[in-house]
């Protein structure tokens, strides 16, 4: 039987780094925008749209 012990050194996490890079998040936006054109499905619409508009919030407007 293993039992466990309190003697590992507790750690920070190591720094967070992003999964995505601005052009992803608009390369994304384009491919949910043609998607969500092809789709007729009310409820998956929906689901396109708000996850458009999500990951438009995390791209900085240009200009």
């Amino acid at each position: 039987m293993t039992t466990m012990t309190d003697d590992t050194p507790k750690t920070e996490p190591g720094r967070a780094r992003a999964l995505f890079s601005t052009a992803d998040f608009r390369l994304l936006r384009t491919a949910l925008t043609h998607y969500a054109r092809q789709t007729d499905d009310r409820e998956e619409l929906a689901k396109i749209n708000a996850l458009h508009h999500r990951l438009g919030t995390y791209v900085p407007s240009e200009g």
